[in-house]
């Protein structure tokens, strides 16, 4: 009895899998090419940006008369005078009204959706999931249904145009989606690390700031970065709610507008002015964003 011998094939791809064209279009995606095409995209859309950057540092007589990109033949046109007429204007004082609004509003929407979405995730009591399906209910509320009985509210409250009023209305319609975003996140935390603290003799508060929090960071600093963003570029609350003596940046910018010009050059200068914080706190907690975006997408 003979028995035959097989031989494989021989070669690098011999017995691989054919594959698919569009495995190999993803293959292709991380090669050189791609990437330097990607650059360029990114180029591209900063276009814009770099306009306006220009546009910011030169006169309104020069950027009515020619375009912005005649600076590379003209670079004297380019002066900071109108940043310096910008901060010795009432910007410098809407500026800090800015962050008078912002900051006590991404705290608070940040400790007390922190604390609720904790009981809602992890602690039992009567009327659990019907709290928690209301707070969902009010994501699809819009804030302009709001304004007229907030705005009668706070004239009989003696609130109107102060800067209180207009944090407690930001962190208001911003606590559904601080609370849903982040009880969705500590519903994720393994649920023996809560039982050990429990059986160690810790109260919920102490699990709470010593085990939960800690290692809700990532979706905590995720929240506040778009929280202060959302809050930092708010025009309509300010425009309903901040009298002139407490108004944020942008409702001072929209009063500048001339009746017969665009005034290009105060908006371009303000708006890169107003870039500033948000761009040095998202670059500060970029790790946290990242990881709090990524969080859930791998087990």
């Amino acid at each position: 009895m003979t028995t035959a011998t097989v031989t494989a094939p021989t070669g690098t791809n011999a017995g691989a899998p054919r594959r698919s064209l569009a495995g190999r279009l993803v293959d292709r995606l991380g090669g050189g090419a791609v990437q330097v095409v990607m650059v360029l995209l990114g180029i591209f859309w900063l276009v814009p940006t770099l306009g306006l950057l220009v546009v910011s540092m030169r006169t309104s007589e020069v950027n009515n008369a020619e375009g912005w990109w005649t600076i590379f033949t003209k670079p004297a046109e380019l002066t900071v005078d109108n940043y310096a007429n910008l901060l010795g204007s009432g910007f410098t004082a809407s500026f800090w009204n800015t962050v008078l609004i912002t900051v006590p509003t991404t705290v608070l929407v940040i400790g007390i959706a922190a604390m609720a979405a904790y009981a809602f995730a992890w602690m039992d009591f009567r009327g659990r999931d019907t709290a928690f399906l209301v707070v969902v209910g009010l994501l699809i509320v819009p804030i302009q249904i709001a304004l007229i009985p907030v705005a009668s509210l706070y004239g009989a409250a003696d609130m109107f145009g102060s800067i209180a009023g207009v944090v407690l209305f930001h962190v208001a319609f911003g606590l559904p989606f601080a609370i849903f975003l982040l009880r969705n996140f500590f519903v994720g935390i393994p649920s023996s690390l809560l039982e050990a603290a429990r059986m160690d003799g810790a109260s919920e508060w102490k699990i709470f700031a010593s085990v939960v929090f800690p290692l809700g960071k990532p979706a905590i600093a995720s929240l506040g970065i778009f929280q202060f963003l959302w809050v930092w570029n708010d025009m309509l609350i300010a425009l309903v709610f901040a009298d002139t003596g407490n108004q944020p940046m942008t409702k001072y910018l929209q009063s500048q507008m001339r009746q017969f010009g665009s005034n290009v050059d105060i908006l371009s200068s303000g708006a890169f002015l107003s870039l500033i914080i948000p761009l040095v706190l998202f670059f500060a907690f970029q790790r946290y964003f990242v990881q709090g975006m990524m969080a859930g997408s791998v087990k």
